[in-house]
């Protein structure tokens, strides 16, 4: 059956946000002796959408591969991305604004704001790192053949859009299910979306089913 978006709002969680972010300070402070980050608060800019569509023409249309054999360990992730930081902390300080952390590298303190929702968090404990093309689906889309070593470079890859602050409960309704399936609650995200899953296959030369590739050429539609 032809899978199609359909788009979700998810409840907002009861818990209010009561800390408000801390200020930057000034430029020039060695960063991690004051354990102080440079907030990017974004990941890296996607493609346009007219690269993103000629990206999308460009995907091996197939249909999904087998689950036989995935399994997460197989996309090692939250690897050492140096300095003391593991990917998962790396993007919680590149994501979010006036970030402190430990000696540890973990946030003390923060706010991250969710793309796919809106949401605006001050624990991280709130925010999920979302693999943009989620690991199962990397499976079932060329992955199953790879070396581990690429595997586990899509998993913690921060030179592209393939991992995200998010709002925790929102990534857990995505879970591993592709644009054909699940789009962000956030309409107004759906066009930066797209871009940024096609980036991410077009990179690692994976598949797209047919529904996936309606799905996406939807969502580029309502780019701008």
């Amino acid at each position: 059956m032809q899978k199609r978006i359909r788009t979700k709002l998810y409840a907002r969680r009861r818990k209010s946000v009561i800390i408000t972010a801390i200020a930057a300070p000034c430029a020039g402070l060695l960063l991690f002796t004051t354990g102080i980050s440079p907030a990017q608060a974004e990941p890296p800019a996607p493609p346009s959408a007219s690269e993103a569509k000629t990206m999308l023409d460009g995907l091996n249309e197939q249909a999904e591969g087998s689950m036989d054999g995935y399994d997460r360990e197989k996309f090692p992730h939250w690897s050492d991305q140096g300095d003391g930081c593991d990917t998962r902390e790396a993007v919680l300080k590149r994501d979010g604004e006036g970030v402190e952390t430990g000696s540890d590298c973990y946030p003390t303190s923060g706010t991250w704001t969710s793309p796919y929702d809106g949401g605006k968090w001050t624990d991280p404990s709130d925010v999920d790192i979302d693999h943009m093309v989620p690991l199962a689906e990397a499976w079932t889309s060329g992955a199953s053949d790879w070396t581990q070593d690429k595997r586990e470079q899509l998993a913690n890859d921060l030179k592209i859009s393939q991992l995200l602050a998010v709002t925790d409960n929102v990534n857990q309704s995505k879970s591993d299910q592709d644009p054909a399936e699940w789009m962000p609650p956030n309409e107004d995200f759906h066009c930066t979306y797209a871009r940024m899953w096609v980036w991410v296959k077009d990179t690692y030369d994976m598949t797209a089913d047919s529904a996936e590739k309606s799905a996406l050429s939807e969502a580029l539609g309502t780019c701008s």
